[in-house]
């Protein structure tokens, strides 16, 4: 039975994974991680692949939005332009392992530009300027046919990494899931750093934070600048995964959907970050497959019941913003909870 948390040095109290337990689930995962596509069929391969996309773009909008406090409706955008950054250097011979940083960056530099009104306006107002970011950028990548292909879209060459072809969604998927877990990890160690608990600082109290020391212009750029990255790199993986991308993509309904996400996840958590990932990817999912399942006994059950799958899955973000505010991270934590104090009560 657990009845605190002692801890015995700094070290320790700065651990991520603080015990042998936890320790010993994360290896199970990893490796259950590690050998599923052998147990897996293409179409869930490729599913989990774009799930992992998913969690690093929605990563990068926590960063912006859960830990600093920054609302962003352009998400979407900064990985248009991972996207389209990837797909004209590769086209020009520029390896993969170069491609994807250098899409991240140039997202980054966006998010740097965009991220200079915050200075002056929060808020919804700040959501309105990265609105019109983003509407701004949808018409360059329809207009700037020599770089995006314009409304036709742009073809990707398949990635390579040291001569080894990533033609498939099972050798993607061995790509995707450590770019993933990489960056996941630096997410979780930069709010144990000075630049991370003044990202906080700015999200709870940015007029406190500016008398204690703050720097609140520079620490709201740099995290535009890394949300934009994470975007970025995000952007770049889609257009690899997919070989072939439009404008039609990166629309106003993605950004709202990464925002649905860690919304529904949990704000200011990356646990709660890949929770609400999960979610919005798979439910729409399982509730196509019901569907699909309905429709071998009753024909016309797909013309009636797909308005209601959307219907169904909307009523299930307003639930979770109802019941369960603090998202699906906050539920997962009372279930710890309730068994680290089991049998007795919390």
């Amino acid at each position: 039975m657990r009845i605190g948390d002692y801890r015995q040095s700094y070290a320790h109290d700065e651990a991520i994974w603080a015990t042998p337990t936890a320790r010993a689930w994360l290896a199970a995962l990893l490796l259950v991680l590690l050998l599923f596509p052998f147990t897996a069929n293409g179409y869930i391969v490729g599913l989990a692949c774009v799930l992992g996309i998913n969690i690093i773009a929605a990563a990068g909008l926590n960063i912006m939005t859960g830990y600093t406090g920054l609302i962003s409706l352009g998400h979407a955008a900064y990985m248009g332009v991972g996207c389209y950054t990837a797909a004209w250097l590769a086209q020009r011979g520029i390896p993969f392992y170069l491609t994807l940083p250098a899409a991240g960056l140039m997202s980054a530099l966006l998010g740097l530009v965009v991220g200079i009104p915050s200075l002056r306006i929060k808020g919804l107002y700040l959501a309105v300027a990265t609105l019109a970011m983003q509407f701004i950028l949808i018409f360059v990548f329809r207009e700037w046919e020599s770089v995006t292909g314009g409304v036709r879209g742009v073809t990707v060459p398949d990635a390579s990494l040291f001569g080894f072809e990533l033609d498939n969604d099972y050798r993607m998927y061995y790509v995707i899931l450590p770019c993933a877990a990489l960056l996941l990890l630096a997410a979780r160690n930069l709010f144990r750093t000075r630049v991370g608990r003044a990202f906080i600082a700015i999200r709870d109290r940015d007029i406190s934070a500016e008398v204690l020391g703050i720097d609140l212009f520079r620490y709201k750029l740099l995290s535009f600048a890394i949300g934009s990255f994470y975007a970025g790199v995000a952007g770049a993986l889609l257009g690899y995964f997919y070989r072939a991308m439009t404008p039609e993509y990166f629309t106003l309904g993605l950004s709202v959907f990464y925002l649905a996400a860690i919304i529904v996840g949990g704000l200011g958590s990356m646990l709660g970050t890949i929770f609400g990932a999960v979610f919005m990817t798979l439910v729409p999912e399982v509730l196509r497959a019901g569907v699909s399942f309905v429709a071998q006994w009753a024909p016309r059950a797909t013309e009636i019941l797909s308005p209601i799958r959307e219907i169904v899955f909307g009523a299930l973000i307003v639930g979770f913003l109802i019941f369960e505010p603090h998202g699906l991270n906050e539920a997962w934590r009372r279930v710890r909870r309730f068994f680290h104090l089991w049998p007795f009560r919390a």
